[in-house]
Formats: C-alpha cells, structure tokens, sequence
C-alpha cells in the first residue's frame, strides 16, 4: 500500500463517487478503495474539472501540507464552509489569512487557554447537574444532543462573554440553539446560520459605542479581536472581519469538540476496561488548580482523547488542489489536480496503527511529553505504537486529527484540555450506559458525526463528587 505501484505514472481509480466534496456512501466507499488500491487513488467527481486523487500516505500529506504547502491551494467542499462563515479563518487565503492568523493566535496561547479553564469547568458543572436529575429519575438522555449542547455553550460564552445572557434576554431564547437542534446541513440551514450575523454586528456596534475597556479587562474571544492590531500595520479588524471570525469560531469550535465527546462515550461505555481505567485515574487525580499542567496527571485520560480522534476524526478529509505540477507517492499529479486528504484513512492504516479499529488507547503510552496540549502536529504519533520503519516524517503524519503545517489548528491545546476536563469531571461522578447495541453509524459531510444521536443512561458512582 501507499503509493508502492511506482513504475505508474497515475495512481489507480478507485470507485469512489465524490459529489459536492461528500456522498451518502462515500466514507465506506473510500474505505473499500483504500483496501483495494492503496493510500494514494484516483475517483470519479463528476462536473469537477481535472483528476481528484485521495491521499492517505504520511509522507504525501507531508509533502501537501507542510513541505511543499506553497503550491497546494485549499480545495473542493470549503464554498460550503463559506457559505457559513464568510472569508473567516477557516476557509481565507494568502495575505488575508496570514493578517487574521496573526491577529488571532495570541487567543490560543498557553496563558489565554488557561484563563478559560474556569469557564470550561462552570459550564460541564452546570450541565452534570442535569446528568444528576437524570440520574435520578432512570431515564435516557440523548449523549448527542448534550455534548454538542455543551461544546457550543462554551464557545459563545467564550466569544461573548456577559453579552451571550443579555442577548437571550433580549430575544427570549438562543439564537444560537439551532446548531444543536437542527441536523440538517443543507442550503436552507446555510440561510438560517448567516441569518445569526445580525445578532453579532449588534454585539460589535454595541460595544463600539460604549467605552474602551482597559486592557486586563478584555478577556472573551470578541473583545481580543476588537482589541487586537497587526503588528505589520496596526490595522483593526472591521466589522465584517470580526463577524466572519466569530462565526468561524462557533462552527470550527463546538461540533468538532461535541462530535469527539460522543464518539468518547459511545467508545467508553462498549469497553469496560477502559472505562474502568478512566475511572481509577479521575478518582485518584485531584486537581489542585485548573492551570494546563495541573492535567499532566490524567495521562489515561489524554491517551484516550487521542484514540476517539484517531478513530472518529470530525475533520475526516482535508481538501486542497495543486496550483503547479507535483510528484505524491511516487506519481505525478497534474496542475489543477484535486488533492482529498484523509485523517480517517491514514489513523486507521495498518502500516503504522496494527489492529487499526481495535480502540486501544495505550497505542499512545508513551507520548507521555504531550500533556495536556499535545505535541505539535500529531500528538507523539511518531511514538505511538507500531508506528512503522518509514521515518519520523511518516509516522508524524500518521496522525493529523488538527491538521498540520501553517494551517494547522491553532485551537488544538483549548480543544485537548476543554474535553479533558469534560471527561475528569464527568467520570468521577458518572457511568454511562448505551441504549441498544447497534453500532453507531457514521454520516461523513462537512464534520465526521454519528448519524443518528447516541442514546444512554447515566448512572452514579458513589457520592456524588
């Protein structure tokens, strides 16, 4: 596998049908694909000039997103993102997202993260609370809902901030609540979402009009972006700038991190032993402190986060397309050629993950130096176990839950530790238990997600914590 077929100069076809960036089967089809040709194949995308070639090779997604980044543009399936978001963070190019990504990483660093680890622990109390009641009463709850429910709680109180409960006031409810109420992704979702940018220019204009807050006082994800200058120029973000990077930050943010939370539990409660490992740990561990390093000691903990990513990736394809002539795997890929990246294939090669769809979190024992943030591209891929003979290069890029390169996700260290101190909290207090037993089904469009919501019940574990 990977490309091995080097006296070709076009890698082979596969059946794969990619329509629009996605189809109903085209997970399972790419998975079919992989096994049959290999981690380097070409599809059929109708109505979609030029060849499109699916990539699962570490040395080709190396080579695509970080050493020869220069000459891949981003590819099919983000004019649906921008139909969301505007020209945010996510789907920009060139110098625009060069001038944003400055501006807005100082919101990710170490202390910034940190400083939220109150809020992360309020929010996942608030709704334990719940789990209680529900505790309580014998009753299922859909696991789904509730993640998805949390995950966006906290990004809009920590876009926000006190503004999040004025709005609600004002309206009577959360406009935003539709992103975790409706399934749907279709154009008619698209049109209701773009509707919410009302609500964030009132915000913006709002606080224009009222006086500059010092410094230290700034400390929601809006407020900094107000606030910040580039450092090239000194300009500000205007208006429709903030609003596209708020509206990027809540789509980037909340269904990804509730999308890995659900595949967590579904995972947890089908194996015993792991959660029984879980569990020992979050008893044992105190958290004296909410500080990043303070979850150093949830080592079992982390190892199992990074699994559920290696199995249930939300970002399951990375699109791109190459701007010049380039050579992937052994093949050469003409100008123009749609490049499908996929962390979903390459977590689960063989090559360098053996038993690929077994769920065993050891595999990244001994990645002990990531912590809570984890290593930079790939999480000590390069450590974990079976990680193969083909270089460090290769193995790095085995593992890209958060992408890599310059676009790699610079929210990567807050997701880590946002669902660290999920499963710390909730464990010691709960155990949850499927309803059922089909496996859940996985619906690969925008994000990776269950196709239907997952439902459990929740039991106590002794005094509640």
């Amino acid at each position: 596998m990977g490309g091995e077929h080097k006296q070709e100069t076009r890698p082979p076809c596969g059946h794969a049908r990619l329509a629009g960036g996605s189809a109903d089967d085209a997970l399972a089809q790419l998975v079919r694909d992989f096994a049959e040709f290999g981690a380097i194949h070409r599809v059929e995308a109708p109505g979609r000039p030029g060849e499109t070639w699916v990539v699962s090779d570490p040395e080709s997604i190396k080579r695509v997103l970080v050493s020869g980044h220069r000459n891949y543009s981003l590819g099919t399936g983000f004019e649906r993102i921008k139909m969301l978001v505007g020209n945010g963070i996510i789907v920009s190019e060139g110098e625009t997202w060069k001038r944003q990504h400055r501006m807005m990483q100082p919101m990710f660093s170490r202390s910034q993260v940190q400083r939220l680890g109150p809020l992360i622990m309020d929010v996942n109390r608030r709704r334990l609370d719940r789990w209680s009641s529900l505790a309580d009463s014998g009753q299922s709850f859909n696991v789904t809902r509730e993640t998805n429910e949390n995950a966006l709680e906290f990004i809009l109180r920590a876009t926000f901030g006190a503004d999040l409960d004025r709005l609600v006031t004002r309206l009577g409810s959360n406009p935003f609540d539709m992103l975790t109420t409706e399934s749907g992704r279709d154009l008619n979702f698209a049109f209701r979402f773009r509707q919410l940018r009302k609500h964030v220019e009132r915000i913006i204009e709002e606080r224009r009009r009222a006086p500059p807050p010092a410094a230290a006082e700034v400390h929601d994800w809006l407020g900094m972006m107000m606030a910040a200058r580039d450092r090239r120029d000194r300009s500000a973000m205007s208006n429709v700038e903030l609003i596209d990077e708020v509206m990027s930050l809540i789509v980037a943010g909340h269904e990804t991190t509730g999308a890995t939370l659900n595949a967590l539990w579904y995972l947890l409660a089908g194996h015993p032993e792991v959660e029984a490992a879980v569990h020992a740990e979050v008893d044992a561990v105190e958290l004296a402190d909410l500080r990043l390093d303070s979850i150093a000691g949830l080592r079992y903990t982390h190892q199992v986060i990074l699994e559920t990513l290696r199995l249930y990736p939300p970002v399951w394809i990375l699109t791109r397309r190459c701007i010049h002539a380039d050579r992937l795997g052994g093949y050469e890929a003409p100008a123009g050629t749609a490049v499908f990246l996929s962390p979903y294939l390459v977590q689960r090669n063989p090559r360098y993950w053996p038993d690929p769809d077994a769920f065993r979190p050891e595999r990244f024992a001994a990645d002990d130096s990531a912590g809570a943030e984890g290593a930079d591209d790939a999480h000590g891929a390069e450590q974990a176990e079976g990680a193969g003979e083909d270089g460090s290069s290769a193995r790095r890029y085995a593992f890209i839950p958060f992408a890599a390169g310059p676009r790699h996700c610079i929210g990567e260290t807050l997701a880590i530790y946002e669902m660290a101190l999920h499963v710390y909290l909730a464990a010691r207090r709960f155990r949850l238990r499927r309803v059922g037993t089909a496996p859940m089904e996985l619906e690969a469009r925008v994000n990776l997600r269950a196709r239907e919501d997952l439902l459990m019940t929740v039991e106590r574990r002794g005094a509640a914590r």
